[in-house]
């Protein structure tokens, strides 16, 4: 089964921008696709590898810092292609 994730990982310190790089280039280098835009980054794929991916590397950055919270949106579907048609 596909999905789409959408995440936003939000470190609640002033020192955020090292653990959302490190998130970010964490997911990089997973075999998935991966999107990112200013406020969110998006994961293409299965949704056991996905899944798995998150698990860890969600826990790992929350290590990093004190105080801090990520918002997630799955979708049953591969949306990697989506073209708004309006």
């Amino acid at each position: 089964m596909k999905i789409s994730v959408e995440l936003t990982l939000t470190p609640l310190q002033d020192d955020f921008e090292p653990v959302i790089i490190q998130f970010i280039k964490k997911l990089r280098a997973s075999n998935l696709k991966v999107l990112e835009n200013p406020l969110s980054t998006q994961v293409y794929g299965d949704y056991d590898e996905v899944i798995s991916l998150l698990t860890t590397e969600i826990k790992e950055s929350f290590q990093l810092i004190e105080n801090g919270l990520i918002y997630i949106k799955i979708v049953k579907s591969d949306r990697q292609d989506y073209e708004p048609n309006f």
